[in-house]
């Protein structure tokens, strides 16, 4: 269970990562109303979608444990952007490649933050 939850944090971190990177080209009103409608949407999961979070949650922890990594290795400030930019791309990658919009997955993380139930419904799918 620790693992699991580990995972998620990972993955919810990778995703505020990309959030960032996403919400810093958006002005302060379109972020409000992306939050308040995401935090609407929470119950509108499906279970598809659920599962594509989860099987994209776990690469992300994987990419985001290499890139700490080399983030830490990395010299000086602009080493350490590019590692940032790439590590961005490959983590948006992942999400696209899963069958969700980046918009959704961080919608889905936001959600499992706020609800423990469906928490525990993605890492039962993380499980099997």
């Amino acid at each position: 269970m620790k693992r699991m939850t580990a995972l998620f944090s990972a993955a919810l971190l990778s995703a505020g990562l990309m959030s960032a990177t996403a919400h810093a080209q958006e002005d302060a009103a379109a972020n409000a109303s992306v939050s308040a409608e995401a935090s609407v949407q929470a119950q509108d999961f499906s279970d598809a979608q659920l599962q594509q979070f989860a099987d994209a949650s776990q690469e992300i922890a994987v990419l985001s444990q290499e890139y700490t990594e080399r983030l830490q290795a990395a010299e000086g400030e602009e080493a350490q952007q590019q590692v940032r930019v790439e590590a961005n791309e490959e983590m948006v990658s992942v999400v696209e490649e899963s069958g969700l919009e980046v918009d959704t997955f961080n919608a889905i993380g936001q959600a499992i933050q706020q609800d423990p139930e469906l928490m525990k419904r993605v890492q039962e799918m993380a499980q099997s």
